[in-house]
Parts: C-alpha cells; sequence; structure tokens
C-alpha cells in the first residue's frame, strides 16, 4: 500500500463544508463571500527526513519553509501556524537554535504562531499553515488540459544529490557539495511565483517527492498524460557534467532530478498563449522558469531522452510506504 493509497483508503471522506477537501497541495475553506483559508500539514521525523545530528537552526527553518511551499502551490497568500513539537528533552540550545530558525523565516513572510503542543517523545516536527486566497483563483492540482506547456522554477537534484553523498552513494567536491546541502537545509518556498502565477497557471503543485511523482498528482487529478524531454529539465552545469562520468554516477544525476524530491520548486502548466507572460514573470521574479513539456490525452507521463527514445524509469519519486 502507497503512502497516498493509505490516505484515499483510510482518511478521505466527504467535505461538504469546504471547497476542496483532501488531495491537493492545501484544503479551501470559505471564510466568507471574496475569500478562501488555504491550509496545510506537513511533518519532518527524525530518522526519516533529517539526521539526528540536523543543525536546529535550519530545521526550524524546513518546518516552516515546506508548509509554504505548499501555499505557494495554491496561490496563496501566508498568515498564520501553528507548531507540534516531540521533543526527547528540553534542551534549551536546541529550542533556541530552532526557535529562532523557525521565526526568521515566518518573520520573512508575515507568519503569526497563533498555537500548537509540544510533548516528551521522539524528535518530531509538525507545522500547520494557514493562508488566503481570494475565491476562485487558488492554483489547483485538477486544471491542467492538454495542450498545456509544463513549467518548473528554479533548478531540480541538488538537494536530492547532497542526500546521496551524506548517504555514501556518491562523493561531492567540496564547493558543490555546499551548494547542494544548501538546497536540502534550506528550501526556499516560491511564494511570490504562487501569487504571480494567479490567473495563468491552470494547475501547480510544489515538488517535495520528485518531479514525476509530484507531476503525476496533477496527471491523475486532471486525468491527462504528460510527455517532458529530460535535456530540458533545469539542473546545475556541474550536475550535468557529473552525469557524463560514468553509467553509476549518471543513473545517480537522473533520479535525483526525476525522483529526488526535497526541491520544493513549483511545476505547474499553463496554455501556450501564456508563455510571454511568464517569461515576464520570470524576468520580474529573477527566478529562472523552464518549460519542461506538455500535456498530452491519456494517462501517465513519458521521458524522452535527447536521442527521442522513451527513459525507463523505475522509481518516479519518494514514498513513505512504498
Amino acid at each position: 500500500m502507497s503512502e497516498f493509497d493509505l490516505i484515499q483508503r483510510y482518511f478521505t471522506r466527504a467535505t461538504p463544508g469546504t471547497v476542496l477537501g483532501v488531495g491537493d497541495d492545501a484544503a479551501l475553506l470559505s471564510v466568507g463571500d471574496s475569500m478562501q483559508l488555504a491550509v496545510s500539514t506537513d511533518m519532518l521525523v527524525c530518522g526519516t527526513h533529517f539526521f539526528p545530528d540536523a543543525d536546529p537552526l535550519l530545521l526550524g527553518h524546513k518546518a516552516l519553509a515546506v508548509n509554504l511551499s505548499d501555499l505557494a502551490a495554491m496561490g496563496a497568500t501566508p498568515r498564520w501556524a501553528t507548531l507540534a513539537l516531540s521533543l526527547p528533552s528540553a534542551n534549551e540550545d536546541w529550542l533556541e537554535k530552532f526557535s529562532r530558525g523557525f521565526f526568521t523565516l515566518a518573520q520573512q513572510y508575515g507568519v503569526e504562531l497563533v498555537g500548537g503542543d509540544t510533548t516528551r517523545g521522539p524528535l518530531n516536527l509538525s507545522v500547520t499553515i494557514m493562508g488566503e486566497v481570494p475565491a476562485g483563483v487558488a492554483l489547483r492540482r485538477d486544471g491542467a488540459q492538454a495542450g498545456d506547456d509544463i513549467w518548473v522554477s528554479g533548478a531540480l537534484g541538488e538537494a536530492a544529490l547532497a542526500l546521496a553523498h551524506l548517504q555514501e552513494r556518491i562523493v561531492l567536491p567540496q564547493a558543490i557539495l555546499s551548494s547542494c546541502t544548501e538546497r536540502l537545509h534550506q528550501p526556499q518556498p516560491r511564494i511570490a511565483l504562487g501569487l504571480a502565477l494567479r490567473g495563468i497557471a491552470r494547475s501547480a503543485i510544489d515538488i517535495s517527492d520528485g518531479l514525476l511523482a509530484d507531476l503525476g498528482h496533477i496527471l491523475e487529478r486532471s486525468r491527462v498524460a504528460a510527455e517532458i524531454q529530460f535535456d530540458a529539465l533545469p539542473m546545475p552545469h556541474f550536475l550535468r557534467s557529473l552525469g557524463l562520468s560514468n553509467s553509476a554516477e549518471e543513473k545517480i544525476v537522473q533520479r535525483c532530478v526525476l525522483a529526488g524530491g526535497d526541491d520544493y520548486e513549483l511545476c505547474f502548466t499553463a496554455p501556450v498563449t501564456h508563455r510571454s507572460g511568464i517569461e515576464d514573470i520570470s524576468a520580474t521574479l529573477a527566478l529562472p522558469l523552464t518549460r519542461i513539456g506538455k500535456i498530452v490525452q491519456g494517462g501517465g507521463c513519458t521521458v524522452y531522452a535527447a536521442d527521442g527514445n522513451k527513459m525507463q524509469i523505475k522509481e518516479p519519486g519518494y514514498d513513505h510506504f512504498a
């Protein structure tokens, strides 16, 4: 049973009191005639999402950042958060650093911490984020249409490459490692991009479990298929060069870019007529936005190599219960 089968079978029920329930980056709740509340929860578990010796300052940042990324994918403005902590002990030094990392990012995006819970136990961090979006304009997963362009923000693969190094599956030079570990430990939520894409993107999702896995959620919800070009995928030059060294490294690079996860970039679809508008957004935000393929009729996602052949992808992304 996959993570998403588990959610569908045991925790998905009719929600007549909501605009949008389980199944997207955030739920949408109506709080008046003109606004909707976007609500999402993410948990970081020691040993699963981070190493036991992880820097608490960076953990504080990431715990909030991954939730802000969900609001970015909905085109919502962040407003409030709650924080639940399970802690082995009340270590004051750890708590000071964690809270500093959390509140520094919260202040940057105008987020107020309004409640939560603490308990003694294995180290777990859970944040619920709440944001606002005008009624009817939230970005969702179910709006992609055949003919849409598929876009990705920023670059892919660096966070997964850092993890591969930390797990001793690959050895990176120090200069490359520093860049990659920053992407792994301090993801930057694309809030400004999400807001700019209102009325332009037909669908959107943040890339947390890997490009193919998360794009797959758009395809499933929208009942369409996708064709993407591997050579079009945005990745740092050093990562593309790394894949030329030997076949083992090439496989690691392909997996990091297509299925590695922890990128927290946005993947979105938009009509061809919006290409120039999206390029203007890219220039305004000084954020690369790359067209990687198109939405087509059917189901599933096909990845094409530079020679035009279909690539065989065994693992589309991370699944907690696979």
